[in-house]
């Protein structure tokens, strides 16, 4: 792992460090913790007068007259050695009351590093990518160019890789992570049973990616990431339409369109030369932020917001750069200035919009700029769109106004304190935006990111797929490339993804079959003391990738194995069971939303993508199992097991309803106990039971037969709407309830 690295030997406390002290790997990331508040790119804040940030600033006679923070090659003489060196509180920096300290390692890191001339380097996400040399680490393991930089790692770590998982393992958590959809026990047996398991395994993969179901997969990040949401926000928290642009979201993984294109639809495609209705509606992107429609609102302070949310989310999205600290001041650790985040505002402040439209009892669904869509236009060009009815649906999209309004840095980020007007300009620390180059507009600023010498954009993107894949990007903090972020576990690696992406035409699919064909990748999960021991978090990669079901995905795995899922492309969001009251309770009881009104039929079993999504109520099953609730963009979900996982799996109506269906399907085949409980645990878990675990079912079978009366069984039985069978209750409810246990195991909720 790029990072400090040292080691202290067990009887004399020596400290080695690396010969070379590299300012990106070992300074920076002290400086920007215990100086950079203080010494930093915020001019506001910046004390005495001096900051260490630049080598110029560093370098520079300090205004006390004290000499210089930074004496090449003269620790003694730097006064940034000797004030974090001193022992006098008055002296001493950082001071006492900051509550920050360096440790003896990070001081003497510092001193050898000034010895060694001081030198400071570019943040690392900030230099323009050069494809590294693919390192020569033998072709016993590699499948790919991915996996000799990982056996590079994993050889400087004193660790190695570990053999393939097994076959049934390996395909249910491929066809997770490229459809969201477990295989068939039919699937499973095909793939385990084939003479050649790389062509196979192989085949497998192509399969999964030509699946309609892979872009809905892959469309569950981007809604994240997006802000997607089917209610307005705020108070009243009206509904919206917005679902056909995710419609275009699955529609465009689906299609592979190139990363490139895929952005610039959704930033600028009401700009392009080629402007259509398709690549109009792919700007709703910028329109999902939150809305209000309450009376009483400054509408000049709300429009601001909205365009301030287009603007974070453009930089933690797409940038991974917290440009949103630089609303109100000088960012305190990147180089982002006040100005640079208005420039970058200035983009996505054309709109002709108002912070308040309309009255939500009048049932606005979707405030000006906006598309309408007609049955013809679905039988044409948006013939992706799911329209379930006769009348057109309207969403909103972006539209420049005719006269281009002033951006000006707003003072303390407040929207009524105007003071320098500046010009359209993506953040210069990034890269410069030539405006002899660039249009002043989205669309310029879209060609902007698809320079090859931007930094960023390759960068960004590839590692928000590989935490996709692997469950942790190659930067652990998706959204955040700056100084407070994280620095890559194998920068190389990284640099080589997004140099490749780059030359294959941005192309998505090709990135993704890359990642989950290497050696890498195909790893079993299963872990030694040592490797734990070495590597707890599986940073390195010695194991395959093992982490928690995503929300969506949890329901779609009970939904899929029961045989209840409704595999349904696209469409309208859809109202599963939920407690009774909770929209009532925190409705402004107003709008069309003030009441939950439960979906029937087949829309009940849509998979998770497609749940309704009311911002001041989101799914409650959905949060429990670390769902967003798309207030703003989110990269990465936190992963969690609590208690009341286990509860929702063991009480919520979609389980039961689903363990009784199953156990209907079951009941039906007239099979031995052991061939059902089999059959059960092979669906749900995706490969055969052991002998041990076939008797451990069966031994829990039979205690709940003797415990249910025919009256109890009848109750268990008696949830959800999907029909009930006439067959004999006892043992459909004990077969039921041995189901409901398979999906609280630990492996079901694993991939």
């Amino acid at each position: 792992m790029v990072g400090i690295t040292w080691m202290i030997h067990s009887c004399t406390g020596k400290i080695n460090f690396p010969d070379e002290i590299s300012y990106n790997t070992h300074i920076r990331p002290i400086l920007s913790d215990k100086c950079f508040k203080c010494h930093g790119p915020d001019a506001n804040k910046r004390e005495a007068g001096f900051r260490l940030d630049t080598e110029e600033g560093a370098m520079q006679a300090l205004k006390s007259k004290e000499g210089y923070a930074i004496v090449s090659g003269k620790p003694e003489e730097s006064i940034l050695y000797v004030r974090i060196t001193d022992e006098d509180p008055e002296v001493v920096m950082p001071p006492p009351e900051a509550n920050l300290s360096l440790t003896d390692k990070e001081k003497e890191l510092v001193r050898k590093w000034i010895e060694q001339g001081g030198h400071y380097e570019k943040h690392w996400s900030f230099i323009p990518i050069s494809k590294p040399i693919v390192p020569n680490m033998g072709k016993s393991w590699a499948t790919n160019e991915i996996d000799p930089f990982i056996a590079r790692k994993l050889q400087e770590n004193g660790l190695n890789y570990s053999e393939e998982e097994d076959p049934y393992l390996l395909l249910r958590r491929m066809k997770h992570d490229l459809t969201g959809i477990p295989p068939t026990i039919e699937e499973q047996e095909e793939f385990s049973s084939q003479d050649n398991p790389d062509w196979a395994y192989e085949q497998a993969v192509d399969a999964a990616l030509a699946s309609h179901h892979y872009g809905e997969k892959m469309a569950i990040l981007w809604m994240d990431l997006a802000r997607y949401a089917d209610s307005h926000g705020y108070q009243d928290d009206g509904l919206r339409t917005m679902w056909p642009w995710r419609d275009w979201v699955i529609h465009a993984f689906n299609e592979n369109y190139s990363y490139k294109k895929f952005i610039t639809y959704q930033l600028a495609g009401d700009l392009l030369p080629e402007a259509n209705k398709e690549s109009i509606l792919a700007t709703g992107f910028n329109r999902n932020h939150k809305i209000t429609q309450e009376g009483g609102v400054i509408d000049e302070e709300y429009r601001i917001e909205y365009v301030t949310d287009r603007t974070n989310t453009f930089g933690k999205g797409i940038l991974a750069i917290t440009l949103e600290c630089a609303k109100c001041h000088d960012h305190k650790y990147d180089p982002i200035s006040q100005k640079d985040y208005y420039s970058t505002f200035a983009f996505f402040n054309q709109v002709p919009e108002k912070g308040i439209v309309g009255d939500i009892n009048l049932g606005s669904l979707a405030d000006p700029p906006k598309m309408s869509i007609s049955d013809e236009e679905v039988d044409s060009i948006l013939n992706f769109i799911n329209k379930q009815d006769t009348a057109d649906v309207e969403v909103m999209v972006m539209q420049d106004d005719s006269i281009k309004r002033p951006t000006f840095v707003l003072d303390r980020g407040v929207y009524d304190s105007p003071t320098e007007e500046v010009p359209m300009m993506a953040p210069p620390a990034i890269m410069t935006f030539d405006s002899t180059v660039y249009e002043k507009n989205r669309a310029g600023l879209a060609d902007w990111l698809f320079n090859e010498k931007n930094p960023l954009t390759s960068r960004v993107f590839v590692n928000l797929i590989w935490q996709e894949i692997f469950g942790r990007g190659i930067v652990r903090t998706a959204g955040d490339f700056g100084l407070q972020g994280d620095l890559p576990t194998h920068p190389e690696l990284l640099d080589w993804l997004a140099a490749d992406f780059m030359e294959n035409g941005w192309d998505i699919k090709r990135l993704i079959k890359q990642m989950v064909m290497s050696s890498t990748y195909r790893q079993s999960q299963n872990v030694t003391a040592d490797r734990y021991a070495k590597d707890p978090e599986n940073i390195f990669l010695s194991r395959g990738p093992r982490h928690k079901l995503p929300a969506e995905l949890t329901r779609d795995h009970i939904l899929a194995t029961s045989g209840l899922l409704n595999d349904e492309i696209g469409g309208p969001s859809v109202k599963p069971y939920q407690p009774d009251g909770l929209w009532e309770t925190a409705s402004s009881g107003r709008g069309r939303l003030k009441t939950y009104i439960q979906d029937r039929g087949k829309d009940l079993y849509r998979r998770g993508l497609y749940t309704f999504i009311k911002r001041t109520v989101p799914p409650p099953s959905m949060l429990i199992f670390d769902a967003s609730n798309r207030d703003q963009c989110e990269v990465s979900r936190t992963s969690t097991t609590t208690p009341l996982q286990a509860l929702v799996l063991m009480n919520d109506p979609q389980v039961l309803e689903a363990s009784r269906f199953f156990a209907q399907r079951l009941q039906s085949e007239h099979a031995e106990l052991k061939t059902l409980l089999s059959t059960a645990f092979q669906t749900i878990v995706c490969r055969p039971p052991k002998g041990k675990e076939l008797s451990v079912l069966e031994k829990y079978f039979l205690e709940i037969s003797k415990e249910l009366t025919e009256e109890k069984a009848i109750s268990l039985l008696a949830v959800g709407e999907i029909e009930l069978s006439n067959q004999e209750p006892v043992m459909h409810a004990a077969l039921m309830q041995t189901i409901q246990m398979i999906y609280n195991l630990e492996e079901t909720s694993m991939r």
